[in-house]
């Protein structure tokens, strides 16, 4: 009969000690995690009693001037209101700005020795400025979406390319600027 190894019994009772500190401390940092999601059921801002969804419904977006920002506009009036369209008696006001660049991404001619281009990309910009009931201002933000297009060598079409392009961008910019809005009022309310 031998004895035991006094420095493997050592060994193993650090070992164990050392997972069982690293599995406390997880545990603690798991629950010190607040994620929800942002679409939950659950208000966005503190002391409402509406959902996400409600909150969101209870934004008017003031008219915008331009082709491609109404569109920008319309999807996002389609968005909050999950196509109720915009609410009677607003929470919130939305001031939006659209603008446009559109660019030649590439000069490439196969059959022809024109350097016309042949591709084109339109990047919307939107700026918002989001504001309570009592007109104070609850977010300030910009975001910005490309999409990129064909130039065919007709007029037409690459008119009707470009609108394209332009709808594309307005659905994704709408669609990111629906995320910012609802992440805006949630850091808002945790704030109030």
């Amino acid at each position: 009969m031998s004895l035991p190894d006094p420095e493997k019994s050592q060994a193993a009772h650090l070992l164990r000690r050392a997972a069982l500190f690293g599995l406390v401390a997880s545990l603690a940092l798991v629950s010190a995690c607040t994620v929800r999601p942002l679409y939950s059921s659950q208000p966005l801002t503190a002391g409402s009693q509406a959902g996400a969804a409600a909150e969101l419904a209870s934004i008017s977006i003031k008219p915008v001037g331009t082709r491609y920002g109404q569109q920008v506009r319309n999807n996002l009036i389609f968005a909050f209101g999950q196509g109720s369209g915009e609410p009677a008696s607003p929470a919130y006001t939305l001031d939006l700005g659209v603008s446009e660049l559109v660019e030649s991404a590439a000069i490439v001619q196969v059959q022809t020795e024109e350097d016309e281009p042949t591709a084109g990309t339109v990047t919307l910009t939107a700026n918002y400025v989001l504001r309570d009931a009592t007109g104070a201002v609850v977010a300030v933000g910009k975001r910005s979406i490309p999409s990129s297009f064909d130039r065919p060598r007709q007029e037409f079409a690459a008119y009707r390319a470009q609108i394209d392009a332009e709808n594309r961008a307005a659905r994704e910019l709408a669609d990111m600027l629906r995320l910012a809005i609802a992440q805006d009022l949630a850091k808002h309310g945790k704030k109030a």
